[in-house]
């Protein structure tokens, strides 16, 4: 299974979501699960896994992390061409290096190529911003070029969007 997942936050709540789906091409999510998070950390600029990172960990306590192959991220898993983590790193490295993790990000950070891989999807001129850790930068762009969806984003991950910035907080 594979899990995508991503954090809202609205005052002094967080909402995470995680869309669960079984091969990267399903048009269906397995399952969509949530947990809230109160008081979440402040934003702190070049640490936002700071942030985010805690309230991932509760989401991923819903999920049987024992049958998931891989984790999509909303961010980058380096943020700069000296491998600066990034979110996607953070979550990597928490779960001790066992579950690869994939970040797709909509735009892109200065100083960051090295370990990036564009895609494009669609009719799009505008790419996705693909890195990876645990898995090969080609595979991981390839599973992301993949998904369902004739759009630039996949149809899995704008689900997980919208799921995210529902109102429920």
């Amino acid at each position: 299974m594979i899990i995508a997942v991503d954090v809202y936050y609205e005052e002094n709540k967080a909402k995470s979501v995680g869309v669960i789906f079984q091969h990267w091409d399903d048009a269906k999510p397995l399952e969509v699960i949530v947990s809230y998070t109160d008081n979440p950390l402040d934003y702190e600029p070049g640490a936002f896994y700071k942030r985010e990172l805690p309230c991932i960990q509760e989401l991923l306590k819903l999920a049987d992390l024992n049958q998931l192959q891989a984790i999509v991220v909303d961010g980058y898993v380096y943020l700069n061409d000296e491998k600066k983590p990034g979110l996607g790193h953070h979550v990597y490295t928490n779960l001790s290096g066992e579950i690869p993790v994939i970040g797709v990000a909509k735009t892109a950070f200065h100083n960051n190529e090295a370990y990036v891989q564009k895609i494009y999807r669609g009719n799009s001129s505008k790419p996705l911003y693909i890195t990876a850790v645990g898995m090969e930068l080609e595979a991981a762009a390839g599973h992301i070029q993949s998904m369902y969806g004739a759009f630039r984003f996949p149809y899995l991950l704008k689900l997980l969007d919208k799921h995210t910035k529902e109102a429920g907080l």
